[in-house]
């Protein structure tokens, strides 16, 4: 699979707890993304943030919280990312959801076991 060099970032932020059918809804998104054959998408947990409502969730002992920050990263061409944030929006009650437009320098894969990529 090939990215252009000009391409979009999807990003979206939401908590841990947050849930899509009685499963973690980063997890959902991310199989989403998948399903629809994006280039790919990674999940980023944050120690410590605060959304619209201004509640503090953070990792600290004393302070243990259950619904860390996350921040799902999307890339690939704009029309695939374009595409894809309708399936996003069915699936968000909160969060932020933003787009930039980035310049992908490097994609590629591990070689597979005979030393040759895919």
């Amino acid at each position: 699979m090939n990215i252009p060099s000009d391409a979009l970032l999807l990003r979206i932020y939401l908590g841990e707890a947050d849930r899509w059918h009685h499963q973690p809804l980063y997890e959902a998104i991310v199989l989403a993304a998948r399903d629809a054959h994006l280039a790919g998408a990674t999940v980023l947990r944050g120690p410590m943030g605060f959304g619209k409502n201004s509640r503090m969730h953070t990792s600290k002992v004393l302070r243990l919280s259950t619904d860390l920050p996350l921040v799902i990263e999307i890339v690939d061409a704009e029309e695939k990312i374009r595409a894809f944030f309708p399936v996003v929006e069915r699936m968000l009650d909160s969060g932020l959801v933003t787009l930039e437009k980035i310049q992908v320098l490097h994609y590629r894969s591990e070689p597979d076991q005979t030393g040759t990529r895919p």
